[in-house]
């Protein structure tokens, strides 16, 4: 069984509302608590860090899927959106959608698009993050595929 190690640094220097710093491999940022629940809204922030945790490692692999499936795609370009739910002063992080879009060559068959739209939904249930957070965070995905024009 192999294992891959991942690590971060924090600084926090000061109180509830300050800025602190992480720094994770390339990922190097301040962070602070959003605008949205009350905080100084400097650099990144939890609900962010988890949305675009989701959101990369969906497109990653998707599009790892897509190359083996030998589906050639022109585009593959994605919105994510995360809901935080607030009731009685407490947060919780309830759903992210993914609203990805794949823009086929002109000439794509019925099938390449049929297979475009299983390896969307597949994508989200073999993600490493969206298996993290399953059963906690509800995934919920709106992929539009197309075909070029002529």
């Amino acid at each position: 069984m192999a294992e891959h190690q991942f690590h971060l640094k924090a600084n926090w220097p000061g109180l509830r509302n300050d800025v602190g710093d992480i720094e994770a491999g390339n990922l190097i940022t301040k962070v602070s608590i959003p605008k949205e629940m009350d905080g100084p809204g400097i650099g990144t922030n939890p609900d962010e860090m988890l949305l675009g945790a989701a959101a990369t490692c969906y497109i990653i692999t998707l599009a790892a899927m897509m190359e083996r499936s030998h589906l050639e795609k022109l585009h593959l370009t994605m919105e994510s959106e995360a809901i935080v739910d607030v009731t009685k002063g407490v947060f919780t992080y309830k759903k992210i959608i993914h609203r990805p879009n794949i823009l086929l060559k002109h000439n794509a068959s019925h099938q390449d698009i049929l297979l475009a739209q299983q390896l969307a939904e597949k994508a989200e249930s073999s993600c490493m993050i969206s298996r993290a957070i399953q059963g906690n965070v509800e995934i919920e995905l709106q992929p539009t595929i197309k075909m070029a024009a002529k």
